[in-house]
């Protein structure tokens, strides 16, 4: 007998079979058995004319809405549909044809249910990886309402806040000079602690509004000559009483890009500059060592700020370019150069603006956070060795930095003069 007669032999009782185990309730076996049939009908199509793509149209149906608890849950409903299917047409052969029969049967259609089981996982999981896909979408959509949330705040919260502060300023002012005569120093001890807490607040105004203007693509650099090595030594003069206060040693050492004159935003690199020394400061123990190096590359110059830190984990040396977060455990410290001070978070996502303003990249090594072994960290800083200005009036008045290179004696020569030859 042939395997399409077999089929019609064992129709009747398969869906029956195949209802009353997947189907609970008359009306719902009713609707069931429909596509059953149909279903049924596609197998026997498939095997008639050879071409398993018989069942393609049953299949996308029944994958093509699933419910969103199913994808929730990752369940694959159609394939464990289709697996007691075939759980079921192998009891139901066995039970109603002869043992040869059944065996030509079940040969005959295990490659059509194998084709449906490869096609069914394949849609089940396109249909996840929609899913999933929109679900990231979503998520992003909403990361990024929040972050514009967060910066419009920021921005506003700053520039609110610079108008009480300067009355504070101002009337804190008008205090001093009232009691200037009295000499009494009990209220020149407050009016200093008062000015003090100024100047940190006045601080992180302004780098409020420095992320706020960073975020909006609104930074401008004021390009002009200068020489990293002269940057350094500054930013060693600046934190030398706190590198002083804790016992740290600062080493800077020279390397060529540092003596060769560049066109950069000199403010704005010391800025930058003087966050990652900060955190540098902040997270190395008492009597560690800091160490300022660098190298010349092919178009661009190298710094690297390493210390003898906590070091930073892993998972969060991508975090600390982000706002408002930290590089380690802080004990919430109102002083910047405290042992693991506290702080706002905002020193390390303002550098990386300002390095990638100037066209550059910056990011840190670290093998993790110890406190006990104090395995260190190291920023590395890349910012191009541009010699040439990109606004020809900048260039007119300095001219050809190529011409600036430094003596044997290791000091620089002065960018080249415009008339010069």
């Amino acid at each position: 007998m042939k395997v399409h007669q077999l089929l019609t032999l064992i129709r009747s009782p398969w869906l029956i079979r195949v209802s009353n185990s997947l189907a609970r309730g008359s009306d719902a076996r009713e609707a069931f058995i429909n596509q059953l049939e149909h279903f049924y009908d596609s197998v026997e199509q498939a095997i008639t004319s050879g071409n398993p793509a018989w069942l393609d149209s049953t299949l996308l149906e029944w994958t093509s809405s699933p419910t969103l608890t199913d994808l929730q849950q990752k369940k694959n409903n159609v394939a464990e549909l289709l697996n007691k299917i075939i759980s079921v047409t192998n009891d139901v052969a066995i039970e109603n044809l002869p043992e040869e029969e059944a065996l030509d049967l079940l040969t005959t259609v295990t490659p059509i249910y194998t084709y449906a089981l490869e096609k069914i996982a394949r849609l089940e999981t396109e249909a996840r990886v929609t899913y999933i896909s929109d679900e990231l979408n979503q998520v992003k959509q909403k990361l990024e309402k929040l972050d514009r949330s967060k910066s419009n705040f920021i921005s506003v919260a700053a520039h609110e806040l610079k108008t009480p502060l300067t009355l504070i300023e101002g009337y804190a002012s008008m205090i001093r000079d009232l009691v200037a005569e009295t000499g009494n120093p009990q209220i020149d001890t407050l009016l200093v602690g008062i000015n003090i807490g100024i100047q940190r607040l006045r601080e992180i105004i302004d780098d409020m509004i420095d992320v706020s203007v960073i975020d909006n693509d609104l930074l401008s650099l004021n390009m002009q000559p200068l020489w990293l090595h002269h940057l350094f030594e500054l930013l060693k003069h600046d934190l030398e009483e706190a590198i002083k206060e804790r016992h740290l040693t600062l080493e800077i050492k020279e390397f060529l890009g540092s003596e060769v004159w560049i066109y950069a935003d000199s403010e704005r690199l010391f800025q930058a500059f003087h966050n990652v020394l900060l955190n540098a400061i902040k997270y190395t123990p008492d009597s560690g060592t800091i160490t300022i190096d660098g190298r010349t590359l092919p178009g661009f110059i190298e710094i690297t700020f390493a210390d003898t830190g906590i070091g930073i984990s892993p998972e969060n040396q991508s975090l600390i370019f982000r706002k408002f977060s930290q590089s380690g455990p802080s004990l919430h410290s109102s002083g910047k150069t405290k042992f693991k001070g506290g702080g706002p978070g905002l020193g390390l996502p303002i550098t990386r603006g300002i390095i990638e303003a100037h066209g550059g990249t910056i990011w840190v090594e670290s093998t993790g956070y110890d406190e006990m072994k104090c395995p260190g960290s190291t920023f590395h800083i890349l910012i191009p060795a541009r010699t040439e200005a990109s606004d020809p009036k900048i260039e007119k008045l300095f001219g050809k930095l190529e011409k600036a290179l430094p003596e044997p004696d290791g000091q620089p020569n002065p960018p080249a003069d415009s008339t010069s030859p």
